[in-house]
């Protein structure tokens, strides 16, 4: 069987023949109808990383190696992929239907890693469920969408993740402070400060080091943007791609291309570089002239993130929320209810009328 058929196969329930879903926290399939659980075998290679400069320049950055099954989400553009069979699905994004005779294949290329999910949905709701709870001035209506599972989406989100040897070549100054006594007048009379300044000295040098694992969001910026203490993943967590693990979860295709995706990770290299300058420059403060970066050896994977997402409509807004699924670490903006607000303010006016009237 080939990969294209092995990613698209229905893993069925050795015992009564119901679909079978990775269960989070493992490395297993399970039923939910009889119990049975299956084991994913480990794959006998670690994740690949992939020659950068093979794809850009000789591949191409369109290049795929397997086709992928997608919903193309016609209100927010959002690619989604699903493993297992359905009849009918919501958009994670703006729970818009998506409608399986709509299906596409396309290219991709394949995954070499994922993070595994660690939380179930039961666990998941559990702590979106605890935060809502302690939020003040909530609408009764989101305290109750915290009661339903439906509303909590586990979803595999893309990352390219590049790795380059650096090295960087530079000028420009080093600057030491330094402080004087000055003497200025008041209308107290003369009075004396201390005045801070900066000796400037010129500076060059090169610098060289190992860049690991630069994370650039493969998903588009103009549906959500995870906050950033969400969008966190131990990569220690990566095991080699298996669609098994994609089972029961939905899997979104990267529209960032490779080529984007790495113009995006030189600006972060770039960012590296001119910190490893500063402190090579040493001193106070520093002044970066020119500095010559170049990236050797670089490669690429293309990996896969889990996080759920929960997505509330609330006075014409849309209100997102994200739990990363490897920490549970939940963000989120949230609405807040007039009605609960004035009637507290109406309450506090009021008893501070009464003290008033008592207090004459």
């Amino acid at each position: 069987m080939d990969d294209i058929q092995q990613s698209e196969y229905k893993k069925a329930c050795a015992n009564c023949g119901a679909e079978l879903k990775f269960k989070p926290g493992s490395h297993q399939l399970a039923c939910e109808y009889c119990g049975y659980e299956e084991f994913i075998e480990a794959s006998k290679t670690s994740f690949e990383e992939l020659e950068l400069e093979h794809y850009l320049k000789i591949v191409g950055e369109n290049a795929y190696t397997e086709t992928i099954e997608l919903l193309h989400c016609k209100n927010c553009g959002a690619n989604q992929h699903v493993e297992e069979n359905y009849k009918s699905l919501n958009c994670v994004y703006c729970s818009e239907p998506l409608i399986r005779e709509d299906i596409e294949k396309e290219g991709w290329i394949l995954p070499g890693a994922l993070v595994p999910f660690q939380l179930d949905a039961n666990r998941a709701q559990a702590i979106f469920k605890e935060w809502v709870g302690k939020i003040w001035f909530a609408p009764n209506k989101l305290k109750k969408a915290a009661l339903v599972p439906e509303g909590l989406h586990g979803l595999y989100m893309p990352y390219w993740t590049f790795d380059a040897n650096l090295f960087a070549s530079y000028q420009g100054q080093r600057g030491d402070y330094y402080y004087e006594t000055q003497t200025y007048n008041s209308n107290k009379g003369k009075r004396t400060r201390r005045v801070r300044k900066t000796r400037w000295t010129y500076a060059s040098g090169k610098v060289n080091g190992f860049v690991d694992d630069i994370l650039i969001s493969a998903s588009e910026k103009k549906r959500i943007e995870i906050p950033s203490t969400v969008a966190f993943w131990n990569l220690k967590d990566l095991v080699v791609f298996n669609s098994k693990y994609l089972s029961g979860f939905v899997t979104e295709k990267y529209t960032v291309s490779l080529k984007e995706g790495h113009r995006k990770s030189f600006q972060e290299a770039k960012s590296i570089a001119y910190n490893w300058i500063r402190r090579d420059m040493g001193g106070d403060t520093q002044r970066i002239a020119n500095a010559d970066i170049r990236l050797t050896d670089e490669k690429f994977k293309h990996i896969l993130l889990p996080i759920y997402l929960s997505s509330y409509r609330y006075d014409g807004k849309d209100f997102n929320f994200y739990i990363n699924g490897q920490t549970g670490v939940l963000s989120g903006n949230r609405p807040y209810s007039f009605w609960k607000i004035f009637f507290l303010v109406i309450f506090i006016l009021a008893i501070i009328t009464i003290i008033a009237i008592f207090a004459k």
